[in-house]
Parts: structure tokens; sequence; C-alpha cells
């Protein structure tokens, strides 16, 4: 039966990891901010729309791997929504932006923490799989339901005669940008892992 000063030690280890991932959340929202704004190959299309190739996703993806699906997305999702917020040309779709940046961090969060439990693994292998698994069904998401939610979002909000048009260049620069992301995410997360454990500060995340 547990004491009361050790239910009190782990009640503030508990807030403790909040705090910690809450700072890191905050971190990761800048991060993807900077990486989607400047870091970002801008391609103008008809009607004075736009779409891009960039690597910001690969953040989003990340954090979630790092830090929860939730946290981990809401970071993703603060940080390019900011960056949409500051451009004039994707301000419109902010609101759009924040919802499906969230739900990769939370499908990937899913896959990685709920079904894999990469956290509690120490089976170099399986982490990979499922860090694999974990980043291609969340970017998977995002190229299916971007330029879906893109195309009924103009039509339906913004009113785009040149909606048809746009979702094949929405398509396009979704599935690079999944591609890349999904390589870069997998890339950094292990050699990042091994120096987080070797730290003694990968248990914060547990």
């Amino acid at each position: 039966m547990k004491t009361s000063s050790a239910v009190t030690a782990g009640h503030r280890g508990l807030e403790d990891s909040r705090i910690y991932k809450l700072a890191l959340t905050g971190l990761f929202a800048a991060l993807s901010y900077v990486v989607f704004t400047f870091l970002q190959i801008k391609i103008t299309l008809p009607g004075g729309d736009a779409t891009s190739i960039h690597l910001g996703n690969a953040v989003c993806v990340l954090g979630a791997l790092i830090l929860g699906g939730f946290y981990g997305g809401l970071g993703g999702a603060l940080g390019m929504t900011i960056g949409d917020l500051f451009d004039p040309i994707y301000v419109v779709y902010a609101p759009k932006t924040f919802l499906l940046k969230l739900c990769i961090g939370l499908i990937t969060g899913l896959v990685a923490h709920k079904i894999g439990r990469i956290n509690e693994s120490s089976d170099k292998r399986h982490v990979f799989r499922f860090v694999v698994a974990a980043s291609v069904c969340g970017l998977l998401f995002n190229v299916i339901f971007d330029p879906l939610v893109g195309y009924f979002y103009k039509l339906a909000i913004l009113g785009k005669p040149a909606a048809d048009l746009v979702l094949a260049w929405n398509i396009a620069s979704t599935s690079i940008n999944a591609v890349t992301s999904a390589a870069a995410a997998v890339v950094i997360y292990m050699p990042l892992r091994s120096t987080l454990i070797r730290s003694g500060l990968f248990d914060r995340f547990r």
C-alpha cells in the first residue's frame, strides 16, 4: 500500500512532467513556425492562391513521437497556424491548418504510443517499425484530408471557382511534403531518442 508521501511524490512527478511537456510544446510550436515560414518553397497558383513544399509536418510528427499525440500535435498546429495568420495568402486557411495538423499529431501519437508503446520498449527494431508506421499513418491522413478539406473549404467558405485546378496542385504538394516529412521525422527521431536515453531525459516523456 502506498504511503501518503509516495502518492504526493508521484503526483508532483506527474505535474512536473506536464509542465515539461507544455514547455516543449511551445518549443515545437516555435520550431514548426520557423520551418514552415522560412524554409518553404511557395508555389503561386491561379486566382491568387498558393501551395508550398515544406517540412513543417515533420516537426509535428517529431513532436508527437517525443511528447505524445496531443502535446506534439498541438505544438505543430500552433506553429503552422501562426504561420498562416502572418501570411496574407494563407491567413484564411488558419482554422483548417490548426485542425488538420493537430490530427496529424493525434494519429501519430496513437500509433506510436498507444499501439506500439515505443516509450516502453527497448527493442530498437520494434521502435523503428512503429515510428515509421506512426509517421506514415499521420501523414497519410494529411495527404487525404488536407486537399479534400481544402477543396470544400474553398467552395463553401471562400467560393473560389478555381478549386478544381488548385486541388490537383494541393494533392501533389501534400504528397511530396508527406514523403519528405516522414523520412525527416524518422531520421531525426531515432538518434535523438538514443541521446535522450543516455542523458536521462527520456523518462520525462513516459
